[in-house]
């Protein structure tokens, strides 16, 4: 067995792992044998040997929550590693071309409109998605490198939206609508509901799907336009179709979690560390760390405090080191 797919075979392990002991963490400990009986209650008769409350809480608080961490855990990183390879540039996140400021301008304005978390969340993802079809539009009449010209004007549209949004927190009341225009913005997985796994798990799955199955092509584009020619891509089409998918579940995880930064970049790079940079292994390597890391993320938001910790926050700790670390290392090459 190769040494990568025995690296995938572990990260996997971990994963399960993870996604098992975090059941049983809160405020209504869960063991092993009592998940597994709630779980089996299910299909078949039992006699209840757990509680009440703990049955509510991993049905209604945990799993919801849970599923929504993978779910976004696998996105990010999906849709970071897909732009660093068509843009040939490790340094590139998910928010590249505007989604995150897109999203952050919609959810602000669905606040101050009064709306729910379900309204909150549509309106995110509605305005991702225009501000990146926005920069497209701006892209194609830019001159010179298409690529670039889609670099400067996510740069350009994300500062529009931003502006935006700072008015928007401006002229918002500063007692109700404030702090949770503010808690939204650094990210977060409490209060997440069923509504919410059912309202991204489609949109992700029809971005991501595509996105494997064009992962071997994805190496040849990351040896630059003219070769990948040369060997049968269609390179405009292809850049298309991911940049597509990888707006699609960027804009979807986002609207759910609110600003999470730094995971769509990071955890590529870790991925590449362990397993190298071909995209058959490495998109994978990506989807298992990126799950693992916002579980145990979410697990120490809820549980390091007695308040519950923005994700946002603990992954800007993680983040921002890391990516002092990649600046010295290439300073230093």
């Amino acid at each position: 067995m190769k040494k990568e797919n025995k690296i995938l075979i572990v990260l996997s392990v971990i994963l399960v792992g993870v996604f098992i002991i975090s059941f049983g963490l809160g405020k209504y400990p869960i063991n092993v044998k009592e998940l597994f009986g709630i779980l089996a209650s299910k299909i078949i008769p039992l006699e209840q040997f757990w509680t009440d409350s703990q049955q509510i809480a991993l049905f209604n608080v945990r799993m919801p929550r849970i599923l929504l961490g993978v779910l976004v855990g696998a996105a990010l990183p999906t849709a970071g590693v897909c732009y660093q390879g068509i843009f040939r540039n490790p340094m590139v996140s998910p928010d590249l071309l505007g989604a995150s400021s897109g999203a952050a301008f919609g959810a602000v304005l669905a606040i101050l409109r009064g709306a729910g978390f379900l309204g909150i969340s549509m309106s995110a993802f509605f305005f991702a998605l225009f501000t990146v079809w926005l920069v497209c539009v701006v892209g194609k009449h830019a001159k010179g490198s298409s690529v670039l010209g889609l670099v400067l004007s996510g740069i350009m549209v994300s500062s529009l939206f931003t502006s935006a949004t700072s008015f928007l927190k401006l002229v918002a009341d500063p007692d109700q609508e404030l702090p949770a225009i503010t808690y939204w913005l650094m990210g977060s997985l409490a209060g997440a509901k069923k509504s919410d796994v059912v309202f991204v798990i489609t949109p992700i799955l029809v971005g991501m799907i595509p996105l494997f199955l064009l992962r071997w092509k994805m190496n040849l584009l990351t040896l630059g336009d003219d070769e990948a020619k040369t060997m049968g891509v269609d390179v405009t089409k292809i850049r298309g179709i991911v940049i597509a998918c990888a707006t699609l579940i960027t804009a979807a995880s986002i609207s759910v979690s609110g600003m999470i930064g730094w995971v769509g970049l990071v955890i590529p790079h870790f991925a590449r560390m362990l397993i190298g940079c071909d995209y058959r292994k490495l998109l994978p390597a990506s989807v298992i760390m990126g799950a693992a890391f916002m579980l145990i993320v979410d697990n120490i938001a809820r549980l390091a405090a007695t308040s519950e910790i923005p994700i946002g926050i603990l992954t800007s700790f993680v983040g921002a080191p890391f990516f002092l670390y990649l600046i010295i290392r290439e300073g230093e090459q």
